[in-house]
């Protein structure tokens, strides 16, 4: 079989579990409060207003499983959804990061739980980067990656709202994520372009994600 063959049936196994049964578990202020560390977790890690709610919605299919806020920072604490039933994987929502508006004592207790999730998760199978495709890397985000190089967590790239650049800035944009990511050891080998609005690279990111977490 192909190399494109068999990606394709990967994105229509990831269209079927993730068209199965999905749902929130639990938000958890401590890492104490967490379920057993007892199925695959794939992270979603990015600054604030990256996106990350709107996309964990596209990829499963459900409008209202994520709450997407206006305002940065909704995000608090760790957000975890179970995927099947029995559940197979679960998807984390991390704390955004980066929002300089917040209180110090909020912002220091974010990058706590953060890092203690990172460094302390035995079945964290990998985190999802998120990048605003509008700004590209910043200064913490790379941070963030630094971070996974040391906790040696694998980490995958996906640039949000592709749909609001030129096709050209975005082809751009992919190449230089790609060249960024290179030089840090835990970076997956891939960068996925996606827009939770237009649907742009949501199955490819399914499959991305049912392969990381059940090791296909």
């Amino acid at each position: 079989m192909s190399d494109a063959a068999e990606q394709d049936d990967l994105i229509e196994l990831a269209r079927r579990r993730f068209a199965g049964p999905v749902a929130f578990q639990l938000s958890a202020p401590e890492l104490k409060f967490l379920p057993a560390p007892d199925v695959p977790e794939i992270a979603f890690a990015g600054r604030s207003n990256v996106g990350k709610s709107s996309l964990l919605n596209a990829i499963t299919g459900r409008n209202g499983l994520a709450r997407t806020s206006v305002t940065p920072g909704r995000t608090q604490e760790l957000n975890v959804f179970n995927v099947g039933e029995p559940t197979a994987f679960r998807l984390v929502d991390m704390p955004g990061y980066g929002f300089a508006e917040a209180p110090k004592d909020v912002i220091r207790q974010w990058k706590h739980l953060v890092f203690d999730y990172l460094r302390g998760r035995a079945v964290l199978k990998r985190v999802l980067v998120l990048i605003d495709s509008r700004h590209g890397i910043k200064p913490v985000d790379r941070e963030i990656m630094s971070l996974l190089d040391k906790a040696a967590v694998s980490f995958q790239v996906v640039l949000t709202k592709a749909d609001k650049i030129k096709p050209s800035a975005l082809e751009a944009l992919t190449e230089a994520t790609l060249g960024a990511s290179r030089i840090h050891p835990a970076a997956y080998p891939q960068v996925i372009a996606t827009s939770s609005e237009k649907g742009l690279g949501i199955p490819e990111l399914r499959a991305a994600v049912l392969a990381a977490a059940t090791d296909l």
